[in-house]
């Protein structure tokens, strides 16, 4: 009864929705476990190309069952368009399931966020203004609303005026913004809960299933571990658990069922929005990486951060997750370059360090130690196995692997699902 777990290793964006979809091809249930339509997933194969936000990427195998877990923040009004887009290329979301305790995120949320980072001013954390901060503010705070309130509307109405009038009390007194109307948004909601209905229920049961009948079960990760709420650049972070363990009790699985943890890591490093990345490269380096992986977020079309590989902040990812092996991507964005370099540790403040620091302003501060290695120019993408490699990128990956300490399963020389290498290395 397999239960693989893929998680991002870095600040998200690591191509995790092709590694996804590939391995969802072989799974018989792909549960999204956390985050909301704040993340997003591109996805090509033989269907064409797709961005994915709230629905999880085995939606592409038509024998697989597909549920939002517990963990995610649900905006009700984005699932339903990315369902309505799917529809119309003919890809069915028959076999969707949203958890009965997946939280929603309410249009107060989107105003109160909003609000905020304006609030903040150059303090801003740089959020996609979706809302997903201040619903799981609410889950926290217990006043949240789950998708199981849909099915009692006399309940939901209850809960969302009581909701409203704390909501309002905050946006007019302490943000200055327009108030909301309770009535209005529990008509919106329940009007969007006659298509949700049939997809709402408890996902327990459909887990404790296919545990029981040996059925391999995939937890799809959004965002990245450095953006992980405990352990990543906070206060510059998500909020909700990027990791392993987060996706674990997103999905509402126990962590004996786990299988295989599968880090999947761009042969770089990008982040998108505010706080420190020590190997940025604000240079015609930086930019060369940016134009050739067209490194432009899928859900808000900002441009990322690009940088050269950092295995300090690897590593952490790697300890606070326990990485079976690595899924490495993106490795032909390399391929014309003349010279590659791989942060092995930090000088911060005249001392080297090789571990990942906990305060913001320490990590802004660190500058990289690297190790250089010299380029390949030669195309990866016709590469059908390992030896099909160029030496140079071979030496390139297992540079990776020894820094990390973790063997590199897959590696990924393309978007497409078919151009992608399997080593042997993945359990």
């Amino acid at each position: 009864m397999p239960v693989i777990a893929v998680v991002g290793g870095q600040w998200g964006d690591e191509g995790k929705g092709k590694i996804i979809d590939l391995l969802a091809g072989r799974a018989h249930v792909v549960v999204r476990a956390q985050g909301g339509d704040n993340a997003g997933h591109t996805v090509v194969n033989a269907r064409g190309k797709f961005a994915l936000h709230l629905v999880p990427a085995g939606v592409f195998n038509a024998d697989c069952d597909c549920v939002i877990g517990p963990g995610v923040a649900l905006n009700p009004e984005v699932l339903l368009r990315e369902m309505d887009a799917l529809h119309e290329r003919g890809v069915s979301t028959d076999k969707l399931t949203i958890s009965a305790r997946t939280h929603l995120v309410m249009p107060y949320h989107l105003t109160l966020d909003r609000a905020d980072e304006a609030w903040r001013g150059e303090g801003a954390i740089g959020t996609t203004k979706r809302g997903i901060g201040p619903a799981y503010l609410d889950k926290v705070g217990r006043s949240g609303l789950m998708a199981g309130d849909l099915r009692d509307p006399g309940r939901f109405r209850r809960k969302v005026a009581e909701a409203v009038e704390r909501k309002n009390v905050l946006l007019e007194r302490v943000y200055d913004a327009p108030t909301v109307d309770a009535n209005e948004i529990a008509d919106e909601y329940l009007r969007l809960a006659e298509r949700l209905l049939p997809h709402i229920a408890e996902s327990g049961p459909l887990l404790e299933r296919a545990l029981r009948d040996g059925r391999t079960i995939l937890l799809e990760g959004a965002h990245g571990t450095l953006l992980d709420l405990d352990h990543g650049t906070y206060p510059y972070v998500t909020t909700s658990s990027c990791t392993v363990g987060g996706l674990l009790n997103g999905a509402g699985i126990g962590p004996r069922h786990l299988t295989t943890a599968l880090g999947v890591f761009k042969a770089y490093t990008s982040r998108v929005g505010a706080g420190p990345m020590p190997t940025e490269l604000d240079d015609e380096i930086g930019q060369r990486i940016r134009d050739r992986g067209q490194e432009y977020g899928t859900t808000t079309g900002r441009s990322r951060r690009c940088g050269w590989f950092d295995a300090v902040a690897a590593r952490h990812s790697v300890l606070v997750n326990g990485f079976h092996a690595l899924a490495i991507t993106r490795l032909d964005i390399l391929d014309q370059f003349d010279e590659l370099k791989v942060c092995l540790a930090y000088e911060l403040d005249g001392r080297r360090i090789d571990y990942f620091p906990s305060d913001a302003d320490e990590l802004a501060r660190a500058q990289p130690v690297y190790e250089a290695l010299p380029g390949w120019f030669s195309p990866t993408g016709d590469a059908h196995d390992w030896n099909d490699l160029p030496g140079a990128a071979r030496d390139y990956v297992r540079l990776l692997e020894e820094a990390l300490g973790v063997p590199a399963g897959l590696i990924g020389v393309g978007q497409e699902r078919e151009k992608t290498l399997f080593t042997g290395a993945l359990p």
